[in-house]
């Protein structure tokens, strides 16, 4: 299934039914009163969260979306039908936001939180409802209200806990693939992931925690350079990063400050969020460049050394990862 994390719609709620104009026609009363009903009421536009749905795709195919409007009023007082809502459905973690004014409308941060997207327009009166003392056969009438139309984004960010940051082949796809069930395209050459990929990792009975790995970033990314902001939003909802550097790199401290500065560019928040660093690959070095990839420090943050490949390092990563998720979970 193609991943889609953002799209723009158009939606239209349904219009108001327009009032009767009618009179009462028995055999006896001949000159009866008025009777015309009001008319219906549009349809509304509802967006709600579904936690089955993984992707914006249905909405890469179709643009817009319109109510039904409501049934016209009819004679003896009868209100026309209103126009039944339509609920476009939306993965957890999407913001809905208005093109022209740029307003948040609505953030679906849990399964089945909903918003309305657009109202429906009223009913008109029927004639029946302008008769007065003074004015008892009444020719007067309303059109429906006008639906409301509005043009939306809709961008998904993935819930996570944790998110994976690396430079290309920092090793994101390896790890979470190791210390989870998510299976993620492998291979050694830039920009396998081309997708967020998602993955749940247990730590031990009712102790589990959400892991996103995100395309690798390069210089520029915050400018769209490589895959860039184009997945950078991911991780703006996650509690920890995790700062995945190539310990067989010769700039593994420049390599920090390039992550450093696109994560500040995208997002200064970013940097806010508590982080843990992962030297990784260290199954590849010779005894004296590991013993000087050791002697790395990234202070005051805690530094793991790990390879994914030869499992080392990764349980107490693990617990590294689980230890920084309940303190912000419990303090959040």
């Amino acid at each position: 299934m193609k991943f889609v994390d953002f799209a723009r719609v158009h939606v239209k709620a349904g219009d108001g039914g327009v009032g009767c104009v009618s009179f009462r026609r028995e055999k006896f009363v001949p000159k009866g009163g008025p009777d015309g009903g009001n008319g219906g009421r549009g349809g509304d536009v509802i967006i709600r969260a579904n936690r089955h749905l993984a992707t914006l795709l249905d909405f890469h195919y179709r643009k817009r979306y319109k109510a039904p409007r409501g049934e016209h009023g009819l004679g003896s007082r009868k209100t026309g039908h209103s126009g039944h809502n339509i609920v476009l459905e939306v993965p957890v973690g999407t913001l809905v936001r208005d093109v022209n004014t740029g307003e948040i409308v609505g953030d679906l941060a849990h399964d089945v939180d909903e918003i309305l997207a657009a109202r429906g327009g009223r009913g008109g009166r029927g004639n029946a409802e302008f008769a007065t003392s003074t004015n008892q056969s009444p020719r007067d009438y309303e059109q429906g209200g006008e639906g409301e139309e509005r043009e939306l984004e809709l961008e998904l960010k993935l819930l996570a806990d944790v998110g994976l940051v690396g430079l290309p082949n920092a090793g994101k796809s390896t790890m979470i693939s190791v210390i989870s069930a998510a299976k993620p395209k492998l291979a050694d050459y830039p920009f396998t992931t081309l997708v967020p990929n998602l993955g749940i990792v247990r730590v031990d009975a009712g102790k589990s925690f959400v892991v996103a790995d995100i395309p690798g970033l390069i210089e520029g990314a915050h400018l769209g350079r490589g895959l860039g902001t184009q997945f950078l939003r991911h991780i703006e909802r996650t509690k920890v990063l995790i700062v995945l550097l190539d310990a067989t790199s010769e700039t593994t401290k420049a390599d920090y400050r390039v992550l450093l500065n696109e994560l500040r560019l995208f997002n200064k928040d970013l940097l806010k969020k508590p982080r843990i660093v992962a030297l990784t690959k260290i199954d590849s070095l010779e005894r004296a460049t590991l013993a000087k990839v050791r002697r790395l420090t990234f202070t005051p943050l805690p530094v793991y050394h790990v390879s994914a490949v030869a499992g080392t390092g990764m349980k107490e990563l693990v617990k590294g990862m689980w230890k920084m998720v309940s303190v912000e979970t419990a303090g959040g």
